[in-house]
C-alpha cells in the first residue's frame, strides 16, 4: 500500500498545470510562474478547501489567468538553468545574505497533524494549515480515510489493528458529527435575515468544533508555506534530525522540490561537513536530553494543576514598559527615565500608557514596542486541538512535550448536549488502548493513534505586546471555545496574578461572551460579500 494518494490529471490539466507547479504527482510541490497575489489567494482558499492545492488551481483560478504566453513553460524541469542563474550571485556575495532573500511557495499535502507542527516550527515563514474547523474529515481520499499511514507500523505486527482502529474511529466521527449536526439545528433557531446558506455553514461549523477531538494525530493535512531559502534551510536541518520517520521522509521530498527553484541556496543541507553535522549534532542533543531527563524524572507522577499557569513574569514589568513609552519621546537615558516612573502615582503612569496606546478602534490598532519590554510564561495543559491554534502564533517562544493519552481529554458539553458521551468516549478508549499498543516498538509514531481531545502539556512565552494580539484574536467569538477559554485566562493571571492591570485593560478587545454559534458573524460578512450587500 502506498504512502501518498497520487492526483490524477486529463492531459489537458497536466499541461496546464505543468506551468505552474515543480511535479504533478507528489504530495510535495513548489509553486512558481504566477504572480505573488495569486499564490497567496491560492493558500488563502487552500485552508478551508478539502481539494488538493492543483485541484484547487483547476477548479477556481485559471480561467481567471492569462496563461497562453506560458505555454512553452515547463515547471518539472529545468534544475539546471536555476542553479547557473543562481551560481554567480552566490560567488559574489555569499551564502546566508542571498538565501534570506529568495523566496518559495511550498505546498505540503498528505501531513499528519503530528508532522504540520514540525513544519511549522520556524519564525520567519509564513503557514496557511487546512482547517479542522470547516472541513468534514470523513470524505475519502483515493478510496480510504485521510489519515497518515506509516511503512514501518503498517508493516510491523501491529499494521491491521492500526488500519482497523483508525478507520472505526473515522467512522465514530463522521456519525458524531450529523449527530451534533441536527442536535444544533433542533436547537438554535436561525436568526431573522439569515439565510438557509449561512444558517447550515455556521451550525455545521459548529458541531464539526465539537467532534474535531474525535480525530486521530494522524489525520492528514494540507499546509502552504512561504518562506526565504535560509529559513527552509534551517526546517529541513531540524526535519532531517527528527525522530519522526514521517518528517525525515517528507524533508527530502522538500529538498527535490525546492532545489527546482532555489537549488544553490540549499546546497549545504545534505553536505556532510555541513548540514549533515549540524542534523547530526541536533539529533543527538535529542537523544542525550531523552535519555537524560527520562532517568531523572521518568517515574514522576504529575500532580494536579490548573489548565493554564502562568509560571513567570517581572513584578516590575509596568514601570518598564511605562519607561519604555517614554523613551522615543525623550533625551533622557532609559536608566534615568525608570528612576522617575517609579515614583510616579499609579495614575499618571496609566495616563502615560493611555496615551501611548491611543483610542483603538479595532485589534489591529496594536501600540508600540515599548510593549516588548516585559515577558510572561505560561504552562498550559490544554486538548491537542486547542494547541494546534496556539502553536501558530511565532514571535514566541513555545516547547511542547510529545502527546499521549496520559494527561486526560476533554470532552466539549455540546457532545454531552446533543447525548453522544458515550460514543465519544468509546474513541478515547480505542485511541489510549492503541497507542498502549504501539508506544513500546514505535515509540515516535505511537502519538498518531492519539485523539485530538486528548491533552497536551506546552510552555508559551512571550512579550505585552505579543500577548495584546495573541489573546484578542484567540478570544473573538468566531474563536474556538478550547482556546479562548485559555486566552481569557491568560488575560486574567496578567491582570490579577502579575498585577499588570493596565497592560490588560490597554487590551480592550477581549471578547469574554461566548456567542451561540461562534461562526455565523462571519458567515454573515462572507454572504454580504458575495452578495455586494453592505
Amino acid at each position: 500500500m502506498t504512502v501518498y494518494v497520487p492526483e490524477e490529471f486529463t492531459d489537458t490539466e497536466s499541461d496546464i498545470l505543468r506551468r505552474y507547479f515543480t511535479n504533478l504527482d507528489q504530495p510535495v510541490f513548489a509553486l512558481v510562474n504566477l504572480p505573488e497575489v495569486v499564490k497567496g489567494a491560492l493558500f488563502a482558499r487552500y485552508s478551508r478547501s478539502p481539494r488538493s492545492l492543483r485541484r484547487l488551481f483547476l477548479d477556481e483560478f485559471v480561467n481567471d489567468l492569462e496563461i497562453k504566453g506560458d505555454q512553452a513553460v515547463d515547471a518539472t524541469v529545468g534544475v539546471d538553468r536555476a542553479e547557473s542563474l543562481y551560481e554567480k550571485v552566490f560567488v559574489e556575495y555569499g551564502d546566508d545574505s542571498v538565501a534570506q532573500l529568495g523566496g518559495v511557495h511550498l505546498a505540503c499535502e498528505q501531513a499528519s497533524n503530528i508532522l504540520t507542527k514540525i513544519l511549522e516550527w520556524g519564525r520567519l515563514m509564513s503557514y496557511l494549515e487546512q482547517s479542522t474547523r470547516y472541513i468534514a474529515y470523513d470524505d475519502r481520499l483515493g478510496g480510504r480515510y485521510r489519515y497518515y499511514r506509516d511503512p514501518d507500523l503498517l508493516e510491523g505486527k501491529f499494521g491491521t489493528r492500526y488500519v482497523g482502529d483508525m478507520d472505526r474511529m473515522f467512522d465514530s466521527y463522521s456519525s458524531l458529527a450529523e449527530i451534533v449536526t441536527q442536535h444544533i439545528r433542533t436547537t438554535v433557531p436561525k436568526g431573522e435575515g439569515d439565510s438557509d446558506f449561512v444558517y447550515r455553514q455556521a451550525t455545521r461549523a459548529k458541531a464539526l468544533d465539537a467532534v474535531r477531538g474525535m480525530l486521530p494525530a494522524s489525520a492528514l493535512s494540507n499546509v502552504g508555506i512561504y518562506g526565504s531559502g535560509q529559513a527552509f534551510e534551517q526546517l529541513l536541518l531540524r526535519m532531517r534530525a527528527h525522530p519522526l520517520p514521517e518528517a525525515r521522509v517528507y524533508a527530502d521530498m522538500m529538498l527535490t522540490e525546492l532545489r527546482k527553484v532555489i537549488p544553490s541556496f540549499l546546497r549545504r543541507v545534505d553536505v556532510v561537513e555541513r548540514g549533515g553535522k549540524w542534523s547530526e549534532y541536533l539529533s543527538t542533543n535529542t537523544a542525550n536530553m531523552n535519555s537524560l531527563v527520562d532517568n531523572l524524572f521518568g517515574d514522576s507522577i504529575a500532580t494536579d494543576v490548573e489548565e493554564v499557569t502562568l509560571v513567570d513574569f517581572d513584578p516590575d514589568g509596568e514601570n518598564k514598559i511605562v519607561a519604555a513609552a517614554c523613551y522615543a519621546f525623550s533625551h533622557l537615558p532609559e536608566s534615568q527615565i525608570l528612576a522617575k516612573v517609579e515614583k510616579m502615582t499609579t495614575e499618571e503612569k496609566s495616563e502615560i500608557l493611555r496615551n501611548y496606546v491611543g483610542d483603538r478602534e479595532n485589534r489591529r490598532h496594536r501600540p508600540g514596542r515599548a510593549f516588548e519590554r516585559t515577558d510572561y510564561r505560561f504552562d498550559v495543559l490544554s486538548d491537542y486541538g486547542a494547541f494546534r491554534d496556539m502553536q501558530r502564533h511565532r514571535l514566541l517562544t513555545i516547547e511542547w512535550q510529545p502527546l499521549t493519552p496520559y494527561h486526560g481529554f476533554a470532552r466539549p458539553d455540546l457532545v454531552d448536549a446533543a447525548g453522544a458521551a458515550e460514543q465519544f468516549n468509546e474513541v478515547m478508549d480505542r485511541s489510549a488502548a492503541l497507542y498502549d499498543a504501539l508506544v513500546g516498538d514505535h515509540p515516535s509514531q505511537a502519538s498518531y493513534a492519539v485523539s485530538m481531545a486528548y491533552r497536551i502539556r506546552y510552555s508559551m512565552q512571550f512579550n505585552a505586546r505579543e500577548a495584546m494580539h495573541m489573546l484578542e484574536l484567540r478570544s473573538s467569538p468566531q474563536g474556538h471555545p478550547s482556546y479562548r477559554r485559555v486566552a481569557l485566562e491568560m488575560h486574567r493571571l496578567i491582570a490579577e496574578k502579575a498585577g499588570h492591570r493596565a497592560i490588560a485593560s490597554a487590551m480592550t478587545h477581549m471578547t469574554t461572551e461566548a456567542p451561540e454559534l461562534e461562526r455565523l458573524d462571519s458567515e454573515r460578512r462572507a454572504e454580504a460579500r458575495r452578495t455586494g450587500r453592505s
